[in-house]
C-alpha cells in the first residue's frame, strides 16, 4: 500500500542546490493522462462502496454517540464553563457571570445568569456549536447540552473514513479507520460532553480533508496546463504555470478560522497545515520537471496561499466574534471607548477586541494551578495520566446499583489498542517519511505535529491528557496506514496477504473488543466498584 513520493519524472534532474539552471530536461512528460497520474495516483474506483463503508461506520459512531447521551443530566467537568457560556451566547449574545451554585439550577431548568459580562478565555465558535443543541431541544435538556459535540464527532468518523480512502487509496482500510475512531475512548467521551476540544477537532479535520481535495485538483490542472500550453522546454525551464483559484483551499481556510475561532491551539495546526500543502505544491512542480520547483512553489504557490488563507480565516475569526461586537455590555466591549489613547489607529472596537485578547493570552501562558488529573504532554500518545471527567459511587438501590458499592464515571482514556498501537506507528511513519519521503506519512505527521508538539513549549503550564483529542484522527490515520503496510499490496503473495490479513484484522477485533470492555467508563454507566477497578489497569488511572 505504497505509493512513490513526489519526484521529477525520468530523465530529469532536480533543481541544482546552487540554484544554478541546470539543461532542459531530457524527456518532459507530456501525456497528460499519465502525467496526471504520477501527480495525482489512482484513487479508489468503487464509488458506491466508498460511501457504503464509511456510512456504516458512521452509523456506528453515531449510535455510540446519541445513545442515552443525556445521562447524567449534571453538567460534568468543563461542562460548567462552556454549556452555561453557550446559554449566555443564545439569550445575550456574549457570556455572562453566573452565580455560586448555579449548575444545580441550570440542570433543574432554571438558568439564572447575572447581567455582568463573565470573562471567557476562548473564542465563540465552539460555543455556539453548544448553543445549537439547546436551541433545538430546549436549555433543560442535557442531551441538548452536548448534541452539537456529538454531532461533531458523528461527523469527524464520515471524515477520517473519506479521508483515509483517499489517502490510502483503500475503501477497507477507510472503513476500517472510520471505526477506530468510532470506538475510541477519548473521541467518544469528548461527542458525549458539551466541551470545545472535539469541535476543534472537526474543524481541523475538514480543514484537512479540503486541503487533500486541493491537491488533487490542483495536480489535475498543473498536468492538463504543462501538457497543453507552449513549447515544453520553454515551459518547464521557468516556474510552471499559475494555479491560482483554488476552491478548496479556500474552504480549508474557512475550517482553520472555524479552528481557531474554537480555541487557539487551532493556530497550530493552521501553520502546519499551511506549510504541508505548500510543500506539497513545489513536490508537484518537481515532479512535472519545473526545473525551478522550489522558487514556483514558493512564489507562485506559497505566497498565494499564504495571502489568500490568512484572509480569509482571519475574517472568519473575526465574524465569530459578531455577538461580541454586537453588543454593548460584553467584557472589555467599551475598553478603548474609555481610553482614547489605547491604539487610537484602529477602530475602538477592534482596539478593545485587541486589549481583550492580551488577556486571554496571559490567562493561558500562565495557567499554572496543580490539579490532580494534570498530564505533561509526553505521556498523552499511550494515554498515562487520563482525565476524570466524572465520578460518583452510588451505593445499593440507588441509580440501579445492585451491590454494596458501585461506580458511575466518565474518563476520558483513549482506547489503548488505538492509543498504543497509534503510537508505535507514528514512530514507523517517521522512518517512512524520512527514509523513503512518502507523502501520504508526511500528510498524517504534519497535522498530529501541529497539534501536539507545540504544547511541550509551556512546561509549567497545567495541561491534559483529553487535549489529544485534537489529533486522535491522525493517530487513528497512522495506524491504519501501518495497518495497510501490514496487509501488504493486492499483488503479494496469498500467504503473505492470508498472514498479514490476520495480524491486521486482530488488532481491529482487539481495538473493538476493548471498546465494548471500556464502555461502561466512558459513558458513566453504573457497574459495580470492583468491575470499575478492572478497568483502571494502571494507578495513574485512577
Amino acid at each position: 500500500m505504497t505509493t512513490t513520493p513526489d519526484a521529477p519524472p525520468t530523465g530529469t534532474s532536480p533543481a541544482r542546490p546552487s540554484g544554478a539552471e541546470a539543461p532542459p530536461p531530457a524527456s518532459a512528460p507530456d501525456d497528460a493522462p499519465s502525467l496526471r497520474e504520477r501527480l495525482v495516483g489512482r484513487p479508489p474506483t468503487d464509488r458506491l462502496w466508498g460511501w457504503v463503508g464509511p456510512l456504516a461506520v458512521t452509523a456506528l459512531a453515531a449510535v455510540l454517540r446519541l445513545w442515552d447521551l443525556g445521562r447524567p443530566h449534571q453538567l460534568v467537568f468543563d461542562e460548567t464553563y462552556y454549556v452555561k457560556q453557550a446559554y449566555s451566547l443564545l439569550v445575550a449574545g456574549y457570556e455572562l457571570r453566573w452565580p455560586e451554585g448555579a449548575d444545580e439550577a441550570f440542570a433543574a431548568g432554571t438558568p439564572s445568569p447575572l447581567d455582568t459580562a463573565d470573562f471567557p478565555v476562548h473564542p465563540p465558535v465552539g460555543k455556539w456549536v453548544l448553543a445549537l443543541g439547546q436551541l433545538l431541544l430546549g436549555q433543560d435538556s442535557s442531551t441538548g447540552w452536548r448534541l452539537g459535540a456529538a454531532l461533531a464527532g458523528v461527523v469527524s468518523v464520515l471524515l477520517v473514513a473519506r479521508i483515509a480512502r483517499r489517502l490510502l487509496s483503500s475503501t477497507l482500510l477507510g472503513t476500517v479507520a472510520g471505526l477506530l475512531l468510532a470506538v475510541d475512548g477519548q473521541h467518544l467521551v469528548h461527542s458525549r460532553t458539551g466541551l470545545l476540544d472535539g469541535v476543534l477537532t472537526l474543524w481541523v479535520l475538514a480543514a484537512f480533508g479540503a486541503l487533500l481535495l486541493d491537491r488533487d485538483a490542483s495536480r489535475a490542472r498543473l498536468a492538463r496546463a504543462v501538457t497543453t500550453r507552449g513549447p515544453t522546454g520553454a515551459r518547464l525551464a521557468g516556474l510552471g504555470p499559475w494555479l491560482l483559484a483554488r476552491p478548496w483551499r479556500l474552504v480549508a481556510a474557512v475550517c482553520l478560522g472555524l479552528a481557531v475561532g474554537t480555541k487557539w491551539s487551532g493556530l497550530y495546526a493552521f501553520v502546519a497545515l499551511g506549510l504541508m500543502t505548500v510543500l506539497w505544491d513545489a513536490g508537484a512542480r518537481r515532479a512535472a520537471g519545473v526545473r525551478h520547483w522550489f522558487a514556483a512553489g514558493v512564489l507562485k504557490d506559497g505566497v498565494p496561499a499564504a495571502a489568500g488563507m490568512l484572509v480569509v480565516a482571519l475574517g472568519v475569526y473575526l465574524a465569530s466574534w459578531a455577538g461580541w461586537f454586537a453588543s454593548t455590555g460584553a467584557h472589555l466591549r467599551q475598553y478603548a471607548a474609555e481610553r482614547p489613547d489605547h491604539l487610537p489607529w484602529l477602530p475602538d472596537a477592534l482596539a478593545s477586541l485587541w486589549r481583550y485578547h492580551q488577556e486571554m493570552y496571559g490567562f493561558h501562558v500562565g495557567l499554572s494551578s496543580p490539579h490532580p488529573y494534570q498530564a505533561s504532554p509526553e505521556s498523552w500518545l499511550v494515554q498515562g495520566r487520563p482525565t476524570s471527567f466524572f465520578y460518583e459511587a452510588p451505593t445499593l438501590g440507588v441509580d440501579g446499583c445492585a451491590v454494596s458499592a458501585c461506580s458511575r464515571a466518565i474518563t476520558a482514556l483513549g482506547n489503548p489498542v488505538v492509543w498504543w498501537g497509534g503510537a508505535l506507528a507514528v514512530v514507523v511513519l517517521v522512518g517512512v517519511w524520512a527514509l523513503r519521503r512518502d507523502w501520504r506519512a508526511g500528510a498524517v505527521l504534519a497535522p498530529l505535529a501541529g497539534l501536539y508538539l507545540p504544547w511541550f513549549l509551556y512546561p509549567e503550564r497545567t495541561v491534559y491528557t483529553f487535549y489529544s483529542v485534537a489529533f486522535s484522527p491522525y493517530v487513528v490515520l497512522a495506524l491504519v496506514m501501518v495497518l495497510g503496510m501490514v496487509l501488504g499490496r493486492p499483488d503479494a503473495a496469498p500467504r503473505r496477504r492470508r498472514w498479514g490479513a490476520a495480524v491486521a484484522g486482530a488488532v481491529v477485533v482487539a481495538a473493538v473488543l476493548a471498546a465494548a470492555f471500556f464502555w461502561p467508563v466512558w459513558a458513566a454507566q453504573v457497574i459495580p466498584t470492583e468491575h470499575w477497578r478492572w478497568r483502571m489497569w494502571f494507578p495513574s488511572w485512577i
